[in-house]
């Protein structure tokens, strides 16, 4: 008599075997999943104090000045609903543009002037073997000084008659000049004072962007017989891109947040040359006590500062990904 295959004792054993095999695999598939969501909950449970300590110290704060931009608050704690009207007001008032426009001004000097200080120095140093530890840390520490002590000495650099800068000038039969006292040379010195304080952090971004590029994609470029400036121009800075559009944005940033160094250097002087957009909040919320009105200052300056960015990654980051 014949008989299908199907029913022989192996391939009944078979359809076990792929049986159990199935359900093992189901098995291991559901305790993989158990074990993820376990990992998960116990990493939100890590990053939970975290969270909790940014929306309140800060998604809260961002929240309730932009709820007090919507009201006439005052400084006995009463306040009155006015909806719109501080934005309104704020579009009209000639001290805000003049503040945006120093702002911009500032801006398109000290971005550019760190971003190459930090470029040119971070290149040195990764191609530098000697001593480089001990330069990277020279270079980085006057990141980690006081805004204000940075201002102070530089303030003395640039004195009109006792400065260290116009006595150098002197030996050359130039000068005096007067750095923080000319309208039109105030905003570089600040810049040149706030890069130097500043450039170290970007320039170890930078740095460690350089030393991850593949060493092979160089050394392929190198013998095509491609020159120092055609490696870095078309190998070198293709590759960092991604870094320097993240450089771009955080120093854009914090150009758009000046505020120590014209405080300390020049009070917002001479004849409001100085006079930055957070400056006009501060005068706004700490000397006239306007509140609400500071903070549709602030909401604005968040605004400008985002469609900043946004444009950087229009022209920069799509390129870099």
């Amino acid at each position: 008599m014949l008989t299908r295959d199907d029913d022989t004792p192996e391939a009944s054993g078979g359809r076990g075997d792929v049986h159990g095999e199935a359900t093992a695999v189901r098995r291991a598939g559901r305790a993989g999943r158990l074990a993820r969501r376990r990992e998960a909950r116990v990493g939100l449970a890590f990053l939970a104090p975290m969270l909790l300590l940014f929306l309140v110290f800060r998604f809260g704060p961002t929240l309730g000045g932009a709820l007090l931009s919507l009201t006439d608050y005052r400084l006995n704690g009463e306040w009155e609903f006015i909806g719109a009207e501080n934005y309104t007001r704020l579009m009209g008032d000639d001290l805000f543009w003049e503040s945006l426009g120093v702002t911009a001004v500032y801006t398109a000097i000290f971005v550019p002037m760190t971003v190459l200080l930090s470029l040119g120095t971070a290149v040195l140093l990764h191609r530098t073997v000697w001593a480089r530890g001990f330069f990277r840390g020279v270079f980085f520490l006057p990141y980690v000084t006081s805004v204000v002590l940075a201002a102070v000495i530089w303030k003395w650099i640039y004195d009109l008659e006792d400065g260290l800068l116009n006595q150098a000038l002197s030996l050359v039969s130039i000068g005096p000049i007067d750095f923080l006292g000319d309208e039109h040379l105030v905003l570089s010195s600040i810049a040149v004072t706030s890069a130097w304080k500043g450039f170290g952090y970007s320039m170890l971004i930078l740095l460690a962007g350089l030393q991850s590029i593949p060493r092979e994609v160089v050394e392929a470029a190198t013998i095509d017989g491609a020159t120092a400036w055609q490696r870095f121009r078309w190998v070198t800075l293709p590759l960092l891109r991604p870094v320097l559009f993240f450089v771009l944005v955080i120093e854009a940033i914090g150009a758009f947040q000046v505020f120590d160094a014209m405080y300390v250097m020049t009070s917002g002087g001479p004849v409001r040359a100085s006079y930055s957009l957070v400056y006009f909040l501060y005068d706004s919320g700490f000397k006239f006590f306007d509140f609400g009105y500071a903070s549709a200052i602030g909401i604005v300056l968040f605004v400008v500062v985002l469609v900043f960015s946004l444009i950087q990654r229009r022209l920069i980051g799509r390129e870099a990904d």
